[in-house]
């Protein structure tokens, strides 16, 4: 290669390294510019629905009551939560943060959860705001489709997260309330009562799954404790059936309940019951039974030293030996 050759590599090379460095920024430039674009539109969006928020608040509530959404609230009740999701609606728009829809999300959701207000119609709403608003936008810049798709552009993914927040703030609102809703229906239906001093009860009737033996075992041993109970009568008549899992806790609850100083009597067996511990090979010496819930206390009161005497005046009296 000559001299002449050389030089003219060069001079290519380094020409060709002064387009990439031209080149480059140009790309940064134009991401810079986008970014920019989306800077300027979201004040002049958001000035937009301020200025025309009372209109935009009518029409958002009339779309509501025309889908017959939250129909479980009154006219005003819809229109004081419309004003509120709206004003925190644009405040997101506004600061790009969530995280003061997220809050009111949530203490809405507690207000109206226990109205019968469902999921979908919580989602429903939220996209017919985000319609009314998306119309009002193309309204203004129907003119000028260029600049509608870059407003649409901005609009679009600060849309998407606030459906999103309320979406899931709603949803979990929803299960918490659930999960306590069931809490309670546990404690009610089994109730550990005390029907004689040191003696308690405890009925259960329903399904018999793992959370409910282990609430179950809770109660007991809090009842046992707070009573001092010395017996305790289980009554499970009105379970259809359990499994192994269920039946092994049983015999637990039976073994800690005569650590607390108290001797447990199962009643009420159904014979597929007693089957099925025989068949999974539970330790029967470990639990007493009686036939019925009756025979049960009997037995119980009789450890106690409880007599049950009849007299004139009250055929159940009772008198302590």
């Amino acid at each position: 290669m000559t001299t002449n050759e050389a030089q003219a590599d060069r001079q290519r090379a380094q020409e060709r390294e002064d387009d990439d460095d031209v080149t480059a920024p140009r790309s940064l430039a134009g991401d810079v510019d986008e970014s920019s674009e989306r800077g300027v539109l979201l004040p002049e969006l958001v000035a937009h629905l301020q200025t025309n928020r009372t209109a935009l608040r009518e029409q958002w509530a009339k779309r509501i009551t025309d889908a017959r959404l939250l129909s479980a609230m009154t006219a005003q009740e819809v229109f004081t939560e419309v004003t509120s999701v709206y004003d925190n609606y644009v405040a997101v728009l506004e600061t790009g943060s969530v995280e003061e829809l997220r809050r009111y999300a949530r203490d809405l959701s507690e207000r109206i959860i226990p109205r019968g207000v469902e999921t979908d119609e919580v989602v429903g709403i939220v996209l017919l705001l985000r319609d009314v608003l998306a119309r009002s936008l193309f309204d203004k810049y129907r003119h000028d489709f260029d600049l509608l798709n870059q407003v649409l552009d901005a609009y679009e993914p600060a849309a998407n997260r606030i459906a999103n927040t309320v979406a899931v703030s709603f949803v979990e609102q929803r299960e918490r309330v659930i999960r306590q809703q069931q809490d309670s229906i546990r404690e009610l239906s089994t109730p550990v009562l005390q029907v004689r001093e040191r003696l308690l009860i405890l009925p259960i009737i329903g399904i018999l799954d793992r959370a409910r033996a282990q609430q179950l075992t809770d109660q007991l041993l809090s009842g046992i404790r707070t009573n001092r109970a010395k017996m305790v009568v289980i009554d499970i008549t009105g379970v259809p059936d359990v499994d192994e899992a269920v039946a092994d806790h049983l015999v637990k609850t039976v073994d800690a309940s005569r650590l607390m100083g108290a001797n447990v009597i199962i009643t009420g067996l159904s014979s597929e019951i007693a089957q099925t511990l025989v068949m999974i090979g539970v330790d029967l010496t470990k639990m007493n039974t009686v036939g019925d819930l009756q025979g049960g206390i009997e037995e119980a009161e009789r450890a106690l030293g409880i007599t049950v005497t009849s007299t004139q005046d009250d055929p159940r009296g009772l008198t302590a030996e």
